[in-house]
């Protein structure tokens, strides 16, 4: 083992809590649902960012490159200030969504560079302008813009600036000595021509926990000598915090409270000079009575330098269990053994044969599923009824969002989408993140899948929550099928999987399972209309809202999300059944579901209803008229691919000793032979002497398949669109109620706002669906192996296999993020050429929330690397095999 993956042993077995401390704090905080106490529910307007330096925060703190307990008793974080702007910077500032023309965005530079699972190593990096952050300027000009028009970004306010290099870098790096003795170091370069002033402030800070209730006991930091600070609390015990300069210069300690500013924010005198903004006030005002010398809920350590051109100064800070006479005498040593351990870690886990750049890629794209790790608190029923010492809600909230989730109550570690635009978690997300994680830290993504069904997460009714806008929402029922990938993945890697487990998750699951039955099921022909999916935009409609007229959207997506669950049911079922052969009871069931569902996307029981249209040979949503009309929504997108995902591929089960199940399920298929009409056939042995559970039979598959690899629909250069090209020139349009609705081809930002408005499913490419698609491909070939050929692309007369176009679209989805061998420049970074060219931007790699149809630029999200980092599982599954470009092979 290499020393990491010792540690990782070692957590595991509770031996020592290696993750105790981590970069659990988000950098939004402001502008949640949880801190929003509005009768009207607008979360934005209630708490903005221009309140969150003088607002105590009542359920989650915020800051940049933060570490934090894992429950967030105790923070750092860092603020910094350049002289020039109008306030202190200690959090990311970005657009709420009614401000930015596609809906919220962080409008800052930042990167996530290095990480380990138990967080011995963090490293990120910060870009810092050196002239005043034009706040107003961002505001101002992005709601001036409409949807037809690009975001104005950070770069274009400040082109000029970045472009004479007039920015700071300022690297954060976190080490752990020990599990309880956390270094951090701050290291700023003045990338600029000239000298320029920076302070920098470490900070360490309660979590306000006193304000919410009666008696509570309001900790505190005391400074005990230069530099040096202790406190004590009654979970976390003593510790001991220390500050240096590499200048040796005189540390400030300012000290002040972690309450909020009421005379600022609601115009009543404060109880205390000393509130959460008095340190702000002390630095960019140079009011010296807004902080206290001695003590505090909030510490600041100032330090102020004038860097020359190309200089730099570090800080570090150490927060330790232990008192020390000297804490700076082995700090550089544990900072630079624990990056080196970080190598190792990395040398040692990944698949062989990934070129440097490659390792780049994984590196950073699991560097940011670590730093988006967040402590997320939120007890609903407490959040309706208020607390003791604050006034008594609006009686509104009680009619209005997440009041049938008053049973659910988070206060964990969580693996959230990003840490600016989505600090909360979505169960679909959330999948899709411990898929890629379990590459390197199965047990946390185990744990993670297995909260979504524990009792103060799961709504009794069996629902898992959506995400905390609307817990009510439906996400694709794909927790199952990821706790099922991440077992096979630590199988496979260790050699035994963890049943144990496997019972839990299909214990939730089968309570979830039975929420979709009795729910998304609304006519009893299982047929599911689950809602919006996920996927916001993608139709012609909001489609998690009724129709008109008491029609009814029978969903293509929908009903092939629950034949994949049903496919997930019985691999699971079936894999337990070997250890205990009473699963294999339960097996039968899915089995059975499965034939009925996907029978049912053709015939619907004999009604006429087909999803499947024979003429265009694709599958469509369905308008289910009150009139017996019914009207397929002709719309060339995911809908129409979402039915390959539900496959399954499996050694025959006799041979696995599941005669019951065998001898049942043979049983059943003599008895309900109709059931086989339009699925792929499943008595019929594969070339590998396998059977196999699908909806699109061979002729289907092929077809769809062709419509898929087509250049001109959905293959891209950079992976698989959400919608076809075609509806570039042949928009869909849909007439109903006097009123016409157009869909047509966007590969960028949305140009509406239909469900929100900040995502897009109407062209750029995403990657949880591109990986379900290459999974699914890779379980057709273990059937059809080389019989199956097609061409890839299609017209190109080049024929593949299957397994093959899965590696050709991987290909296509690691070339957003790697650079061209012929120019050097990474598509995610579109036409940019500072950002493509520069040595301090060039190899710095965001992970967007998408990706442009037609060019591969990032879009959305900027920092979701959440389930971008799928790109992790696909190098896994593909590195060193990856078909070479032209360019490249010759």
């Amino acid at each position: 083992m290499t020393p990491e993956q010792q540690r990782l042993a070692e957590h595991d077995a509770k031996s020592t809590n290696w993750k105790r401390w981590g970069p659990y704090l988000s950098e939004r905080a402001w502008g949640t649902v949880r801190e929003d106490y509005s009768a009207s529910g607008d979360s934005w307007a209630y708490f903005s960012h221009d309140d969150a330096r003088s607002r105590a925060y009542r359920w989650n703190e915020d800051g940049i490159g933060g570490f934090c307990d894992d429950k967030q008793y105790l923070c750092l974080a860092v603020a910094l200030w350049n002289e020039r702007d109008p306030i202190l910077k200690e959090r990311m500032f970005g657009l709420s969504n009614p401000q930015g023309n596609h809906g919220e965005d962080v409008k800052e530079y930042y990167f996530f560079l290095d990480g380990t699972p138990t967080h011995s190593y963090m490293k990120m990096v910060y870009k810092y302008p050196q002239v005043a952050y034009p706040y107003e300027d961002l505001v101002k000009v992005n709601g001036a813009r409409g949807r037809d028009q690009p975001e104005y970004e950070l770069f274009d306010a400040l082109h000029d600036t970045f472009l004479a290099n007039r920015y700071f870098d300022v690297s954060i790096e976190y080490a752990k000595a020990s599990p309880e003795d956390l270094l951090c170091r701050i290291t700023v370069v003045n990338r600029g021509p000239a000298a320029a002033p920076i302070h920098v402030l470490p900070h360490l800070w309660y979590r306000n926990t006193w304000s919410w209730k009666f008696n509570s006991t309001r900790p505190s930091i005391k400074a005990v000598g230069p530099g040096t600070a202790s406190t004590s609390h009654e979970v976390l015990g003593n510790r001991w915090w220390y500050v240096r300069t590499s200048d040796n210069q005189q540390v400030e300690l300012l000290f002040t409270e972690n309450d909020s500013n009421i005379e600022r924010l609601d115009h009543y005198p404060n109880t205390s000079p000393f509130v959460k903004d008095g340190i702000h006030e002390a630095v960019v005002h140079n009011a010296k009575s807004a902080v206290n010398n001695l003590q505090g809920s909030k510490l600041a350590g100032h330090a102020r330098a004038v860097i020359p051109a190309g200089g730099t100064i570090v800080v570090d800070v150490r927060l330790s269990d232990t008192h020390s006479s000297e804490p700076f005498g082995d700090f550089d040593h544990f900072l630079t053994t624990r990056a080196a351990e970080a190598d190792s870690f990395y040398a040692a886990v990944q698949p062989a044969g990934l070129d440097v750049d490659e390792q780049r890629i994984m590196r950073q794209a699991l560097a940011g599923l670590l730093w988006s790790k967040q402590f997320y608190h939120y007890d609903v029923y407490r959040w309706l009824r208020g607390d003791e010492t604050e006034p008594t809600p609006p009686d509104a909230r009680w009619h209005g969002r997440n009041t049938n989730w008053k049973e659910l109550h988070n206060a964990d570690v969580i693996l959230m989408p990003d840490t600016w635009e989505y600090p909360w978690y979505a169960s679909w997300d959330l999948s899709f993140h411990c898929v890629a994680l379990a590459r390197i830290d199965s047990a946390f993504a185990k744990q993670q899948l297995l909260n979504m069904g524990h009792e103060w997460y799961q709504h009794a009714s069996g629902q898992y929550p959506a995400y905390e806008w609307n817990f009510d929402d439906v996400n694709p029922p794909v927790v199952g099928w990821a706790a099922w990938r991440v077992y096979q993945i630590e199988k496979e890697r260790a050699g035994v999987g963890d049943l144990t487990f496997l019972k839990e998750i299909f214990q939730n699951e089968m309570l979830n399972f039975s929420f979709w039955i009795n729910r998304k099921d609304s006519s009893g022909r299982d047929i599911f209309g689950g809602g919006f999916l996920g996927m916001d935009n993608i139709g012609c409609f909001d489609r998690d809202k009724p129709l008109a007229d008491g029609a009814q959207l029978e969903q293509s997506d929908g009903t092939s999300w629950m034949a994949l669950y049903c496919t997930t049911m019985l691999s699971i079922a079936t894999e337990l059944a070997q250890h205990e052969p009473f699963y294999q009871n339960m097996a039968l069931k899915y089995f059975e579901h499965f034939l009925s569902i996907a029978h049912a996307m053709t015939n619907m029981n004999g009604e006429g209803i087909n999803l499947w249209d024979e003429e265009d040979q694709f599958f469509y949503d369905v308008v289910h008229l009150t009139d017996g009309q019914n009207i397929p929504l002709k719309i060339h997108s995911m809908v129409g691919l979402v039915p390959i995902f539900a496959v399954l591929t499996t050694p025959r089960y006799r041979s696995r000793g599941l005669d019951l199940f065998a001898e049942r399920a043979e049983w059943f298929l003599r008895h309900r032979p109709d059931l086989l009409k339009n699925v792929a056939p499943v008595n019929i042995l594969g070339d590998n002497n396998t059977r196999m559970l699908a909806i699109l039979t061979k002729d289907r598959l092929a077809a769809v398949l062709r419509r898929m690899l087509d250049p001109n629909e959905f293959l891209s250069d950079y992976g698989i669109r959400a919608l076809s090209r075609y509806h570039l020139d042949h928009p869909y349009v849909f007439s109903a109620g006097g009123q016409e609705v157009v869909v047509k081809y966007e590969p960028a930002e949305s140009e509406n706002r239909l469900f929100g408005g900040n995502s897009n499913w109407r062209g750029p490419i995403w990657f949880p669906v591109n990986y379900m698609l290459v999974q699914a491909l890779q379980e057709f070939h273990k059937h059809y192996d080389d019989s199956f050929q097609v061409e890839c692309p299609t017209g190109s007369g080049r024929t593949c296999n299957l397994d093959e176009v899965g590696a050709e679209i991987t290909r296509r989805l690691t070339s957003i993020f790697k650079r061209n061998a012929s120019t050097g420049w990474r598509a995610v970074y579109g036409g940019n050429a500072y950002f493509q060219n520069d040595p301090h931007w060039r190899d710095h790699i965001p992970f967007h929330e998408y990706f442009h149809g037609d060019n591969g630029a990032g879009l959305g999200a900027s920092h979701q690397t959440g389930w971008t980092a799928l790109i992790v599982s696909l190098l896994y599954e593909y590195g060193g095999r990856l078909p070479k470009t032209s360019k490249e092979r010759a």
